[in-house]
């Protein structure tokens, strides 16, 4: 009786998880040589509803935010499906928390490596950029304001909230 050897195949899969496509809420986009630089910027804008409005147009227009983070900020916008990792998602309630505003700041003028997220600094002026934040933290609701370390303009127009500090809201179980 002949014997036949099949060769041992091994498969690799690879698999692209859900949640290697959504990195953790917290995890800074900044790099770490320029997280002070970043977390030192504060807004030299007033909270008032005409900075508000100028943001939001820009946002659902000049600087494209909506395709990628949505219309209501949920990081879930018409191109949010192609994107690994997926979009902020700015309704996240410990995202505005644990971040300065220095931080987003920093992100929209020069992007963020390793994401899709293109720099708008050729694009955007920096009073755009800042006005634009001062609409998107709105999409947190009542969670929106308390950014980490010092307010700068970021102190709660809107809502009221607590400026500076974490909150009580810290790790993992934030936002759950």
């Amino acid at each position: 009786m002949k014997r036949t050897v099949f060769p041992l195949m091994v498969v690799v899969v690879s698999l692209a998880l859900p949640a290697a496509a959504e990195r953790h809420t917290m995890q800074p986009r900044v790099p770490a040589d320029k997280l002070a630089e970043a977390r030192a910027l504060t807004s030299p804008l007033p909270n008032s509803p005409e900075i508000f409005e100028q943001g939001k147009a820009l946002y659902h227009g000049k600087g494209t935010c909506f395709n990628c983070h949505g219309k209501d900020g949920g990081g879930n916008g018409p191109l949010a499906a192609q994107l690994n990792p997926s979009p902020r998602n700015f309704q996240h309630r410990g995202f505005w928390r644990h971040r300065t505003e220095g931080e987003i700041f920093w992100v929209i003028k020069n992007g963020s490596v390793g994401t899709a997220m293109v720099g708008f600094g050729g694009q955007l002026t920096d009073e755009e950029i800042w006005s634009i934040i001062q609409y998107a933290r709105s999409f947190a609701g009542a969670h929106g304001p308390g950014m980490m370390g010092r307010g700068g303009g970021m102190g709660g127009m809107e809502h009221g909230g607590r400026r500076g500090g974490m909150g009580g809201c810290e790790g993992d179980a934030c936002g759950r």
